[in-house]
């Protein structure tokens, strides 16, 4: 039931360590359909409901480029090619943090249609290492700012990906708050 590449990967690699120990890769696969998904990998938090549609508000641990652009092209696989993908992330891990990564950041979200990233904490301006993106890439300055943004950006169909290694200021509780007013 998990979604993107990496997901595949790392079952497959469950199933062949299982093999090496003697379990059959048929009573290995029965496992996995069974197996229910842990909390903050592509989890939906919610969804809010309109006339025009259904926004979805998902919590991701992604949080280094690699581990976002492969969270996104998982939900760009299984969402209708019409839906949009609005990435919102918090670079927050201490790599992050210090900006080793952001000229990574356009290529990590360039499957997403919008992006979102949150400046509070940074050392770095994110403003300018998300400017290859253009009008595609917005920064807030803190959580509220991005909330709004987010909010006015938002319409039905859209899959709002929420991508921290922390709490995000309780952001996905408050998107779906605020999408339902």
């Amino acid at each position: 039931h998990l979604i993107g590449e990496h997901n595949q990967l790392n079952a497959l690699a469950a199933i062949a360590a299982a093999e090496h120990v003697g379990v059959p890769p048929e009573q290995s696969a029965a496992a996995l359909a069974e197996f229910q998904n842990v909390r903050r990998r592509m989890e939906l938090r919610g969804e809010v409901t309109r006339a025009e549609g259904v926004i979805k508000v998902y919590d991701d641990f992604a949080h280094h480029p690699t581990a976002i652009r492969t969270t996104v092209n998982g939900l760009r696989r299984r969402i209708a090619p019409a839906d949009r993908i609005l990435a919102i992330f918090e670079p927050r891990s201490n790599t992050m943090k210090l900006g080793t990564m952001k000229a990574q950041l356009p290529w990590a979200l360039e499957e997403a249609d919008l992006s979102f990233c949150n400046q509070q904490g940074l050392t770095w301006d994110a403003k300018e290492a998300l400017a290859p993106m253009g009008a595609q890439a917005v920064v807030g300055t803190d959580v509220d700012a991005l909330l709004a943004a987010v909010v006015k950006a938002a319409r039905p169909g859209d899959h709002l990906l929420c991508m921290s290694n922390g709490g995000f200021g309780g952001i996905h509780d408050k998107l779906l708050a605020a999408l339902a007013k």
